[in-house]
């Protein structure tokens, strides 16, 4: 009953890896069957590259996440860890959403050769994430507000009120 734990995370994964594997083959060949054969009186040497850059586009996000998935195995053969939670976010759900954003871009890219503008989110998000970063990082200016003279006022009198001393009744008898 030991690692219980560990086996069923790389079950997981090795079914999670599997599922996105028949995802991206699913996608690469519905490309090739109704891109090449169907309309294959349009298929340029562009449509080549895009097949070709939609290729890549899930070589290295699917390498990282295998490697992730990976479990650790002790000298003896013992499994140690089961590899990454694979249903985290981070960096994890961004290689995700690089995959699934590639296997958009192919599919729809028959369609239209307008939707490779699509890409164009994964740069823009980097840029977002970037900048929220570099922000972080940036003085942020004094912490002061402007208090105008009212709630000035206000203030004073509940500190005022709340420094005197409380005097409390008691019987006597």
């Amino acid at each position: 009953m030991a690692n219980q734990g560990a086996k069923k995370r790389k079950e997981e994964n090795a079914r999670h890896m599997a599922r996105l594997r028949q995802v991206i083959i699913a996608c690469n060949v519905i490309y090739i069957l109704i891109r090449m054969l169907i309309f294959h009186s349009s298929f340029t040497w562009k449509h080549w590259v895009g097949l070709v850059v939609t290729s890549l586009a899930y070589v290295f996000p699917y390498q990282q996440l295998a490697k992730m998935a990976t479990p650790t195995y002790a000298d003896n053969g013992e499994l140690l860890d089961g590899g990454f939670d694979m249903s985290t976010g981070g960096m994890c759900g961004y290689l995700h959403d690089v995959i699934y954003i590639t296997c958009f871009v192919q599919v729809a890219s028959i369609i239209s050769g307008k939707f490779w503008y699509t890409y164009l989110v994964i740069p823009a998000y980097g840029a977002y994430q970037s900048f929220g970063l570099i922000k972080s990082f940036l003085p942020q200016g004094s912490e002061e507000s402007y208090e105008d003279e009212k709630s000035r006022k206000k203030r004073e009198k509940m500190e005022k009120k709340a420094s005197r001393t409380k005097f409390v009744r008691t019987r006597t008898r």
